[in-house]
């Protein structure tokens, strides 16, 4: 998947363009991670932002569409390709004007579609390869 690939949802994801997911409840492999607050799309980077309630010293999450799996309408339930750890250590989402800002979008597409070290698989199965020459972009 490409980097650009990260804002859209996977064809067979079960997403139903124009279906409010507010509320929804949102799972990791690993287990629950809380519910969708709501769903952006500024500049084509669409992105669910996740109330993690008290799992994370109570704080939201962004996490980009493409790394949706699955969406279970009748059960109102929203399942993410990746763990609860790799959600956590995403850029942190501090205030709501970060999901409208590139730069912040970027570093947390960055993050879920990464390259992993050698001999590990990515965060939430996804990547492509940096160009050569490009160095990653440093957190703050």
């Amino acid at each position: 998947m490409t980097i650009h690939g990260i804002w859209s949802y996977a064809p067979g994801s079960g997403h139903v363009e124009g279906q409010d997911l507010t509320g929804y409840a949102v799972v990791t492999t690993d287990g629950a991670l809380g519910h969708v607050e709501r769903e952006a799309g500024p500049q084509g980077m669409r992105h669910l932002v996740v109330d993690t309630g008290v799992w994370v010293f109570g704080r939201s999450a962004v996490v980009p569409v493409g790394v949706v799996k699955g969406v279970d309408h009748a059960a109102r339930e929203v399942s993410l390709a990746c763990t609860g750890d790799e959600v956590k250590e995403a850029p942190r989402f501090r205030t709501d004007s970060e999901t409208s800002d590139p730069a912040y979008l970027a570093a947390v597409g960055d993050h879920y579609g990464r390259p992993a070290p050698r001999g590990m698989s990515s965060p939430c199965g996804r990547g492509s390869p940096r160009p050569q020459g490009r160095p990653r972009p440093r957190r703050r």
